[in-house]
C-alpha cells in the first residue's frame, strides 16, 4: 500500500493534521526546530539565473532522496551509483522493512542548510535521522541515529549499501583495519555466498570496493560489525553496516558516522543524435496544469504567475461533486440558479472559465462523489479497508441518477460560464482516489454517461484511464474492447507518479493510436508524497529526475500534452509567497518552473519527430512543425559536459538558438549554433536540460 498521490488530504499539507503531528513529533523527538520556510512578491520579476547556495550548484555532490537513501555520488556530473537504505531485519532475516518511496507505515521529513541535507524518518515504533554533508567533492560524511520506542525482536538494524553487480563483478573487495585480523582482500568474481546469501561477516573501520569502472570507499569512525551479501535476484552486492545488533529495546538510542567516497569512469565521449523529419508523429500541443483549488490565501498568486509566464495548452480542473449535488432528491441545476451554489463549485467553474477564455481547453476530472451516489461511508476513503482496497465503488442501482447528476453539472457550466469540457473523468478510479471502479466498470460507465452526455447535447466525452501512474495498462482494454464504450472516448490519460519503463510507455502510446484519439499525461510529477517533505522541490536532483522523465514519454508515449500537478501552489513550480509556507521571500521561479517552460517552448502544434542517441546518459525528444519550418530538440543530459553532434536537420534549418537550465541556469540562452548540412555542434553542459530551437 503506497501513501496517495493526489487526493486532498495528502495533497493539501493542511488536511492531515495526523500526519503532520508525527512528522512534528520526529522534529521534537531531535530537537529540531522544523523546516526552512520561504515567499512573497504582488509582481515578481522573471530571471534566468537560479539563487542557489554553492552546495546546490556543485556537480560532485551525493544525490539524497527525500527519504534519506542515496542514488550515489556525482563525479564531474555523472551518477557512480550504488544504493543506500535504513534496513530493519527481521530475527529469520526472511524480511525486512527498508526507507523508500511512498512506502506504508513510514513518515519522512527532509530539509537542507546549505552543505548539509537532513533527513528525519519515523518506521512503526523506530525513528532516524539521517544527516548527509557533502564535507568535500565526491564525498559524503553520514550521521544516522535511531531511537526505538517498543521493544521489538529484530535481527537488526543496519544501513545497507547496494553495489550493481554489472559494476563491481570482476571487483574486489578491500577491509580496512579488520578485526579479528583476517584476509583483507576478496575477489567479487570467485566470493561465493553461503546458504544464507552472505560472502562474510567481519568487523572493520572501512572497506573499499573496487572495479576497473567504479570505486566506492566506506569509513567509519569506529570498527563497525559489517555483513557482505547477495540480494535475492541476484543482481547486487550489499553491505549491511550494523546500527543496532540484535533486539532493539524501549528507549534505547544508537548512532554511527561514516564516510562513502565516490570515483570511476566519467563518460565524456562525443554525443551523436540522428534526428528522422521524414517520419512525423503524433502532435504535441504543449505543456498543460491541473487547477485543482485548494490553498485559498496562496494559490491565486501561484496560478497568476504561471498563467502569465507559461504557455499553458492543456487544463484539467475540479469537479466538486459532492457539493454540487449532497442531496440526490434535489435538482442541482435549480438550486445553483436559485443562488444555492457551494463556494468550491463556483470556484472550480470560475477557474475553468478562466482557463476557456485564455482558449486552454479544459477537463473536468471529480474525486470525490457524495454519500448517496456510492456504496460505504465516505470517511472510510482513507481507512484500510478488507484486502487492502482504497476509495468507494459507486452505487450500481443510482447510476442512473449519477449520469444525471454529472451531466447537470456539466451542462450548468456550459450555460452558466460558456466552458463545454473536452472531457471527463473519476481520478484515479483503478486505485481508488476516491472513487474505485474496476476494468469492467469503467468502461460501463463511459458507455453510460457518454450516452447520456451525448442526449443532452453536449460534445463532453470521457477520459479512459486516467490512472494514477502508467503500470495499470490493464485497466483500459475491457473498454477499447467494447464499441459502444469507444464511441465515448475523447482521448486516454495515464499519470506518471511512480515512474515507467519504456515498454509501459509504448503502450499506451499504442493504445492512443488503436482508438484514434489523444494521448494526455493526465497528471504529470515523479513523487506523490513530496509536499510533506517540500524543501526537496527546489533540490536540482528533483528537477532532474522530473524533466528526465518528461522528455522520456514525450519521445515514447507522444502525448498531446502533460499536464503538471500543479500549476498552484501545490506542487508547485514556484517558491516563495507562501507556497508550504515559505513567506520570508517573494514569489520566485524554481528550476522546475525553468524546465517546464524551456520544455513549454516547443512550436505548438508541432509532431513528435524520431531522435536516436548513442549515449546511456541523454534522453532526447524532438519535433517539427514541417509546415512552417518550425523544430525544437530537447535534451537532457543526466552525465558529465561533453560535446555533441545533431544531424539530419532539414535543409531551411540553417540556425539554433540554444537554451540550458540546470543548478545555476534558468532557460539562459547561449550563442547561436550554425547548422551546415544539416548538422550542428555544440556543449552538453553537465547535468543539464538543453533545448534546440531552429531560427527563423
Amino acid at each position: 500500500m503506497k501513501l496517495p498521490r493526489n487526493c486532498s488530504s495528502f495533497r493539501n499539507k493542511n488536511s492531515n493534521a495526523a500526519l503532520l503531528c508525527c512528522l512534528l513529533a520526529i522534529l521534537i523527538i531531535w530537537g529540531c526546530a522544523g523546516s526552512k520556510t520561504i515567499s512573497t512578491s504582488d509582481k515578481p520579476e522573471m530571471t534566468a539565473t537560479i539563487a542557489k547556495s554553492e552546495a546546490m550548484v556543485s556537480i560532485d555532490k551525493p544525490e539524497v532522496m527525500a527519504w534519506g537513501n542515496l542514488n550515489g555520488i556525482r563525479v564531474e556530473g555523472q551518477l557512480m551509483e550504488f544504493k543506500t537504505s535504513l534496513r530493519v531485519v527481521r530475527s529469520d532475516w526472511a524480511k525486512f522493512d527498508e526507507t523508500g518511496k511512498e512506502r506504508r507505515g513510514q513518515r519522512h521529513h527532509y530539509m537542507r542548510s546549505g552543505k548539509m541535507q537532513t533527513v528525519f524518518s519515523m518506521m512503526d515504533s523506530l525513528f532516524f535521522k539521517q544527516a548527509v554533508e557533502e564535507t568535500e567533492p565526491r564525498l559524503a560524511t553520514i550521521a544516522v541515529q535511531c531511537s526505538s520506542r517498543v521493544d521489538t525482536n529484530l535481527a537488526g538494524i543496519f544501513y545497507c549499501i547496494e553495489l550493481s553487480q554489472a559494476d563491481y563483478r570482476d571487483g574486489k573487495i578491500q577491509l580496512l583495519d579488520a578485526t579479528p585480523p583476517t584476509t583483507s582482500e576478496f575477489s567479487l568474481a570467485t566470493m561465493q555466498p553461503n546458504e544464507h546469501r552472505e560472502y562474510l561477516r567481519t568487523t572493520a573501520r572501512g572497506a573499499r570496493f573496487i572495479s576497473p569502472r567504479r570505486q566506492l570507499e566506506v569509513k567509519f569512525a569506529a570498527p563497525t560489525a559489517v555483513i557482505i551479501r547477495e540480494d535475492s535476484l541476484k543482481t547486487n552486492f550489499q553491505a549491511y553496516v550494523t546500527l543496532v545488533s540484535g533486539n532493539v529495546k524501549i528507549g534505547q538510542t544508537v548512532e554511527n558516522t561514516f564516510t562513502l567516497k565516490a570515483s570511476g569512469e566519467v563518460d565524456k565521449k562525443a554525443v551523436e543524435l540522428v534526428l528522422d523529419p521524414s517520419r512525423p508523429g503524433q502532435v504535441f500541443d504543449g505543456f498543460g496544469g491541473n487547477f485543482r483549488l485548494q490553498n485559498p490565501k496562496v494559490d491565486p498568486s501561484v496560478i497568476q504567475y504561471n498563467l502569465d509566464h507559461l504557455r499553458v495548452a492543456w487544463s484539467r480542473v475540479e469537479m466538486p461533486w459532492q457539493f454540487w449535488q449532497p442531496d440526490e432528491n434535489v435538482d442541482p441545476i435549480a438550486a445553483a440558479r436559485a443562488g444555492n451554489i457551494h463556494p468550491r463549485v463556483q470556484a472550480a467553474m470560475e477557474m475553468a472559465q478562466r482557463l476557456a477564455q485564455r482558449g486552454i481547453p479544459v477537463i473536468v476530472s471529480d474525486w470525490y462523489a457524495p454519500a448517496w451516489a456510492i456504496i460505504g461511508d465516505p470517511r472510510d476513503a482513507f481507512r484500510p479497508q478488507p484486502g487492502g482496497l482504497r476509495g468507494y465503488p459507486l452505487n450500481p442501482e443510482k447510476l442512473e441518477k449519477i449520469y444525471h447528476s454529472i451531466g447537470a453539472y456539466l451542462l450548468y457550466l456550459k450555460q452558466q460560464y460558456g466552458v463545454e469540457a473536452f472531457a471527463f473523468s473519476f481520478n484515479e478510479s483503478d486505485l481508488g482516489i476516491n472513487v474505485r471502479q474496476t476494468a469492467e466498470e469503467h468502461a460501463q460507465f463511459i458507455k453510460g454517461l457518454g450516452a447520456h452526455l451525448a442526449s443532452i447535447g453536449l460534445a463532453t466525452k470521457l477520459l479512459l484511464g486516467d490512472t494514477s501512474d502508467a503500470w495499470p495498462i490493464d485497466f483500459i482494454k475491457p473498454a477499447m474492447q467494447d464499441l459502444e464504450a469507444v464511441k465515448y472516448i475523447n482521448a486516454v490519460s495515464f499519470h506518471s507518479w511512480r515512474g515507467c519503463t519504456d515498454a509501459i510507455l509504448a503502450q499506451w502510446h499504442q493504445a492512443a493510436r488503436e482508438l484514434n484519439v489523444p494521448l494526455l499525461v493526465g497528471e504529470g510529477s515523479t513523487d506523490a508524497a513530496a509536499w510533506t517533505y517540500p524543501q526537496i522541490f527546489d533540490e536540482s536532483s528533483f528537477a532532474l529526475h522530473e524533466i528526465n522523465l518528461y522528455t522520456r514519454i514525450c519521445a515514447l508515449s507522444q502525448p498531446k500534452s502533460i499536464l503538471q500537478w500543479q500549476l498552484t501552489s501545490d506542487y508547485s513550480l514556484l517558491a516563495g509567497g507562501g507556497v508550504f509556507g515559505n513567506d520570508k521571500e517573494p514569489l520566485r521561479p524554481t528550476q522546475r518552473f525553468w524546465n517546464l517552460k524551456q520544455l513549454a517552448s516547443t512550436p505548438p502544434g508541432a509532431f513528435a519527430l524520431p531522435v536516436t542517441c548513442n549515449s546511456a546518459n541523454i534522453t532526447s525528444a524532438a519535433f517539427g512543425d514541417i509546415a512552417r519550418g518550425h523544430y525544437a530538440v530537447h535534451i537532457v543530459n543526466t552525465g558529465a559536459t561533453r560535446t555533441a553532434r545533431l544531424t539530419g536537420l532539414p535543409a531551411s534549418v540553417k540556425e539554433l538558438r540554444v537554451y540550458v537550465t540546470d543548478s545555476a541556469h534558468g532557460m539562459q540562452e547561449g550563442q547561436r549554433v550554425p547548422v551546415v548540412n544539416g548538422q550542428a555542434q555544440f556543449t552538453l553542459e553537465a547535468s543539464s536540460f538543453t533545448t534546440l530551437m531552429s531560427v527563423q
